[in-house]
């Protein structure tokens, strides 16, 4: 059987001699590659999915529940700085029934049900008392956190004590709450009202004053009556108006002299200056219909009159209502009079407008533009080429001209000044925070890929000697069995005839195989021939 194994041995060395490079680089890849398949589906086959069963724990609650995972034996990760509890995936959910069936986690406070569960005769006023100013904490605390943007909610409440008197000032509760919200959340105004007025129904005797609410972050949330902001909130919403206006006119500018110069060839800056003054007005306006016309005729009233004939007019003398006082009439002659008065009231348009300005307007902008003024090239000295003065004016008109524009049409028009002088500058520097030649570099294999490869190809190696190996104690077994069944018999092993075969050498062959294999047709061919001769 060695010599088998020798042969085998020799077989694989002749094979993997005659082969090419390119061959030998494909078998070597497809034993790499399946190896990876089988470890790959391995991996995935065997491992164990975890997913969260608790998140926002605090860390007192994450305790009980690894705890009571640990004495159950069931695989547990902690993640999230201790606030996460991953399981396996198939657990997850008769964990979640089983847990709760328990009352686990605990978090340590007391709630309404306390009281129901642990009735006795035998607590006293303080202790009772204590008792229920936890369960209070407890369920406002519960109940601040199911709002919206807060994760979680510490509530300290401090009660007045019980005078024994009732003529006596009852003392007034306060409250001090500290917020975990939610990261990036932000609270309107109305929103924070609403909690004040919240906590303040919640607890007897607590005015919204006695009430402090922080975050986790110090920052402290003030009650605002009118639904307004506070000057600080005025000024840190005006702040952040003026960043976003001048972030997005730079980000617009520096995208637009990137395409044109190069993203490593300009920096640009933008300082906005921004009017905040609101007005509100009620205009009442009116027109005419049509210019040409004098307006549409509501009411028309037209008068006539008209006397002929001899005499005075009947009525008093000089009392009439175009009359001197006291100025004796005529007292004969023929007398004309003729009246004629016309009335037309017109209807104009009535315009009421109530204008409200926009909140704020940009009076003024300015844009900063630094351009690196050196080229991609290189010159014979081994330094980079300069921009040429030329090249430099003509760079700049072309950027003052976009950034003039820019400035037009973003300033208020209100606020447009009679001076030519843009608020622009415009700079020419070599940048020496960035190196923008990048020479080109040959691709190198990472280090971590050459480890892993020679790992794989050393494991190669142990798998295939391991085989061997095994096979080789499967043939001496072979042969050490085969030997003790055929005790006192010799083998004797026909010689290697190293020459080649001659054609009586082939015929002896095959008689010797169809003798071994069918040993009737070689009976019958023996006895031809002897008949023959």
């Amino acid at each position: 059987m060695k010599e088998i194994f020798i042969q085998q041995k020799d077989k694989i060395i002749e094979f993997w001699k005659i082969r090419s490079k390119r061959e030998k680089g494909i078998i070597l890849s497809s034993i790499l590659i399946f190896l990876i398949i089988v470890g790959g589906g391995s991996y995935i086959a065997t491992r164990t999915t975890m997913v969260p069963l608790y998140s926002n724990l605090t860390l007192q609650e994450a305790g009980q529940i690894k705890a009571e995972l640990d004495a159950r034996g069931i695989d547990s990760e902690i993640t999230d700085g201790g606030s996460t509890i991953r399981v396996p995936e198939e657990l997850a959910n008769n964990l979640l029934v089983d847990l709760a069936a328990q009352g686990i986690p605990q978090s340590g406070g007391i709630d309404y049900s306390f009281f129901s569960q642990n009735s006795s005769w035998g607590v006293t006023d303080n202790e009772f008392d204590m008792m229920k100013l936890d369960a209070t904490q407890t369920e406002l605390a519960n109940l601040i956190k199911s709002i919206a943007g807060i994760n979680n909610a510490n509530v300290m409440i401090t009660m007045p004590q019980q005078q024994i008197f009732v003529s006596d000032d009852q003392g007034e509760a306060s409250a001090s709450i500290v917020l975990e919200v939610a990261p990036g959340y932000r609270f309107e105004p109305s929103q924070i009202n609403a909690l004040y007025h919240l906590i303040s129904k919640s607890v007897p005797n607590l005015p919204i004053e006695n009430i402090g609410i922080i975050d986790q972050n110090f920052n402290h949330y003030d009650l605002e009556s009118s639904g307004n902001f506070t000057s600080g909130d005025i000024y840190a919403s005006q702040q952040a108006i003026k960043k976003d206006i001048e972030k997005d006119i730079q980000r617009r500018v520096q995208q637009m002299l990137s395409i044109m110069i190069g993203a490593d060839k300009v920096v640009t800056s933008v300082t906005a200056d921004i009017d905040f003054t609101q007005e509100n007005r009620m205009e009442q306006l009116v027109d005419p219909v049509n210019d040409e016309i004098d307006g549409l005729p509501v009411s028309v009233e037209s008068i006539h009159e008209t006397y002929t004939g001899t005499g005075p007019i009947e009525g008093t003398v000089g009392s009439g209502e175009n009359d001197v006082a006291n100025y004796p009439a005529g007292d004969s002659g023929n007398g004309d009079y003729e009246l004629i008065q016309d009335s037309v009231n017109y209807e104009f348009n009535r315009i009421q407008r109530e204008i409200i300005e926009s909140p704020y307007k940009i009076r003024d902008l300015g844009i900063q533009v630094a351009v690196d003024r050196r080229k991609d090239t290189i010159g014979e000295d081994g330094q980079p080429v300069l921009l040429t003065p030329a090249e430099q004016a003509n760079v700049e008109s072309g950027i003052a001209s976009i950034l003039d524009s820019i400035i037009q049409t973003t300033v208020d028009g209100s606020y447009e000044t009679t001076t030519n002088t843009p608020n622009v500058s415009i700079v020419f520097q070599e940048f020496g925070g960035m190196n923008p030649i990048e020479q080109p570099t040959k691709f190198e294999i990472p280090f971590w890929i050459m480890i892993a490869v020679g790992v794989l190809l050393l494991l190669i190696v142990i798998l295939v000697i391991i085989l061997a190996t095994r096979k080789q104690n499967n043939f001496e077994e072979e042969f050490a069995y085969t030997a003790e069944a055929e005790v006192g018999e010799e083998i004797s092993l026909p010689e290697i005839d190293e020459a080649e075969p001659t054609e009586s050498t082939m015929k002896r062959k095959q008689l010797e195989k169809l003798a071994q294999d069918r040993p009737d047709e070689f009976a019958k061919l023996l006895r031809s021939w002897i008949s023959e001769d």
